[in-house]
Parts: C-alpha cells; structure tokens; sequence
C-alpha cells in the first residue's frame, strides 16, 4: 500500500500513528479535510491489523467529511482507528489509560480535530479522552441509537422515491449488522410493521433478536443477500456488499448505517442493475448531527429525513443516481464555503 498516493487520490490532509506501549495505544489518526473547520472524526476500537487500521481510517474519514458538509455542519472529515491492545481492555484500569493515553496524543492536534465515538466506544470513553484534550464531542449523546433510529427515518424518505411510499408496513427489510445501530433500525421498522430478516457475524446475536421481534427470520451474513426483499440495509463494519454480489441482490434500494458498504465499483454496479443506493453519508448522519450541535434524536433524525428528501426529489429531476447527487452536493458546499476563505 502506497499510503502518500492513497492519501493523494483520495485529497488527504494528514495520517499519524499513535503509539503508547504502557497503555497498548496504536492507532491510525486520519485528516482528511478541515475546509469547512475541526475535522471531526469518529474513534473507533477493533482487533485488526495495521493496514487495515490505516484504510479504514483514510475511507473513513472522507465519508465524514461528506457526512459533515451535507448535513450542514461546521466541521471537516476525520477518523480514528485504535488497534485492540493485545491485553484487551476488560480491566476497567486499562481502558481508561488507553482512552487518555489517546486523549494526550490528540492534544497536540486540539485545534485541527475533533474526537467522538464510534463502533466499540462509548460516551465513557471519550469522557477519558477529555480529561487529556478538549477535542471532543459526543459524552452526553447515544449517538449509536440516534443513528440507528435516523437511519429509519431516512430510508421512509427514500422508500417513497424507490418504492413509492415511505410506509414501512409490509415493506420487506434485510439488516446485515444487528449491533447497536443495527438494533436501533430493527426495533423502529417493527414497531411499523414490516417484515424482517436480519444477519450478523454472530449468528446467535441475529437469532436473539429475531426471537425478540416477533415474525423476524434470522440467517448467516452470507445468505442475506440471496433474500427476496425490498430494502438491504447493511449496518456492519464496511464493504458489506462485493461488486460481484450484486447479481444476487433482489431488492430495490441499499439504505443502511454502514460505513462505506459499497465500493466505488460496487455503485456502479448497483446503478447497473436498477438498485437505488442512498450512501452512508447521507443517511447514518442523526449521531453526528446529535452530537455536534446538541439536538435531541428527533431533530437529528428529522434533518437525516430531509436531507435524503432533497436527494432524492434532485435525482428524480436530472434523472440521477442518489449516490452520485449526494456526493456532488457534499463536495457543492465544501467548494462554496471553501471559496469564501478564512476569516
């Protein structure tokens, strides 16, 4: 991996390595803009590797800045992605220095980012980061469950573009991810009445929660996509759905939590074959926006709601893809309050 070139294709502005070996820190911090200000970037705890710290970083932190641009906000794109650290961090002890010992590496950088959770931390944790650095956002926000439940509201305003009503009852969903996002979107589409089936990579995860909502169907990740549905909604960790899956999909719209569920070749794949795809950055946006300007869940996932609406009435005018009129409206904004130039 040529990470300059990466950094370079994609219009990165900076990539550091964290490193503190009493505490087990390692992780990828990535910038990717701070055009629009404070690059905030979700932190994010999995066991992986180094190189696929440092993608997951670099892919993440551009789908924050669109998330951020098209919401409105104030902020650039960056993301944070910690290693987990060989001794684990079920002693409470030794989470608390991870979080500070990170909180103390970002300081340095206080004026250009803007910490706050995702996957695998809490609004715990970025209270330990705290005590280290002002940069951050998040402690008093669920933002998984505002997230979750913006997703909802976000795949009505999209339903009624692709299947001609934003109803969910009857409407046939399959969740690839039942973790607390994931969750989130399931209970909200029950309670609405549609009919579900839901995988993770934890079977017994699925399994538990389809014997919690009554008439859900459980499956393995890989079966999912063969599922006659109208919706997919991938609300795992990342490209969820291959280019060369896509022949298999029965549905007519992709609207998930996922970051980055498609590849690039992967749209172009779902545009193809007739499958709307609203991006991640369009529709997972309710915990940033909660987070980052203080609204309540409702508010954020009202935003989320007319946000996707814009999209889509945009689409169906030029005859576009959603996918392609979100980005240009992210990149729209980034270019227009960029153009105005620093105060």
């Amino acid at each position: 991996m040529l990470i300059l070139e990466e950094m370079q294709s994609r219009g990165h502005e900076a990539l550091s390595l964290l490193h503190h070996a009493p505490s087990g820190l390692r992780a990828a911090l990535a910038i990717h803009s701070t055009v629009l200000g404070p690059a905030i970037a979700g932190v994010r705890l999995r066991e992986q590797d180094e190189e696929l710290a440092v993608r997951g970083a670099l892919a993440l932190s551009e789908s924050l800045t669109l998330k951020a641009a098209l919401a409105g906000l104030n902020f650039g794109g960056g993301a944070c992605v910690l290693m987990m650290p060989e001794s684990g961090v079920d002693d409470p002890h030794a989470r608390e220095a991870l979080f500070r010992a990170l909180g103390r590496q970002v300081n340095p950088l206080a004026s250009r980012v803007v910490l706050t959770e995702d996957i695998g931390v809490s609004p715990a944790d970025i209270a330990f980061v705290a005590q280290e650095t002002p940069a951050t956002l998040g402690m008093h926000t669920d933002t998984s469950a505002v997230t979750g439940y913006g997703v909802y509201r976000g795949m009505k305003a999209a339903a009624r573009f692709a299947l001609g009503a934003e109803s969910m009852r009857g409407v046939r969903v399959a969740i690839l991810g039942v973790g607390a996002v994931g969750r989130t979107l399931a209970m909200a589409l029950h309670r609405e009445g549609a009919r579900l089936t839901v995988a993770d990579a934890r079977l017994d995860k699925a399994e538990a929660l389809a014997a919690e909502l009554d008439g859900t169907q459980a499956v393995s990740c890989a079966a999912l996509l063969d599922v006659p549905c109208d919706i997919v909604a991938p609300c795992a960790y990342g490209h969820s759905i291959h280019s060369a899956d896509v022949p298999r999909l029965q549905c007519r719209l992709i609207a998930g939590g996922e970051h980055h569920p498609l590849t690039r070749r992967g749209e172009a794949a779902v545009k193809e074959a007739g499958i709307v795809y609203i991006p991640d950055f369009a529709i997972n946006a309710a915990g940033l926006i909660a987070a980052a300007t203080g609204v309540d869940m409702n508010h954020a996932a009202e935003r989320v709601y007319q946000t996707v609406t814009r999209i889509t009435q945009v689409a169906e005018q030029y005859d576009k893809a959603p996918h392609v009129v979100a980005r240009r409206m992210a990149e729209r904004r980034i270019d227009l309050i960029g153009g105005l130039g620093r105060v």
